[in-house]
């Protein structure tokens, strides 16, 4: 056997090698206390063709279901602060529902103090557990959780909702036809 032809096998191995580690980290879960979610789709939000962030939607062995735990993932290509998120949030679910006003501001108020500043690259991400509300992480450190099913219904419904204003995003995530 020649020296080339060894040194081939080798480099051929240790391609494969990262290629399989990189394809294992793009559906290994965005949370270490949830090791069965998978990825169920994921997409890009875009606002007059700039990139906002990618989402990704997570779920055990993802398979998406309303009724069980799952995660939405977001990580920023921009830098936005952290209550203007919670009040773009606030316009999206007022975009697909009437809420009472003292609701929607009791809301505001709630994600304005767990959300932090994002800058490009950061993740955030929402596990929504029924019966629970919905906890909101930064990487991997819990910011808080928000203990009302209405809100939780309503914050993932953003993404979620057949009502969302950002249809395709939406059919990416659940991988829609």
């Amino acid at each position: 056997m020649s020296r080339n032809f060894a040194l081939n096998m080798q480099l051929r191995a240790v391609l494969a090698t990262a290629c399989l580690l990189a394809a294992s980290a793009l559906h290994a879960s965005p949370l270490p206390h949830l090791p069965n979610f998978e990825a169920v789709g994921s997409g890009t939000m875009r606002f007059f063709g700039l990139r906002i962030y990618d989402a990704t939607l997570w779920s055990p062995g993802g398979v998406w279901s309303a009724t069980r735990p799952y995660a939405l993932e977001l990580i920023y290509a921009r830098s936005f602060d952290g209550d203007a998120i919670a009040r773009r949030s606030i316009e999206e679910m007022r975009a697909q529902r009437a809420y009472p006003a003292a609701t929607l501001a009791r809301w505001e108020q709630q994600m304005g103090a767990l959300f932090p500043n994002v800058t490009s690259g950061d993740h955030l991400t929402g596990v929504r557990m029924p019966g629970e509300g919905a906890t909101f992480y930064s990487g991997i450190r819990k910011l808080g959780q928000i203990d009302d099913e209405a809100f939780a219904d309503a914050f993932f419904g953003i993404w979620l909702d057949p009502a969302t204003r950002a249809p395709d995003l939406r059919a990416r995530l659940l991988r829609l036809p």
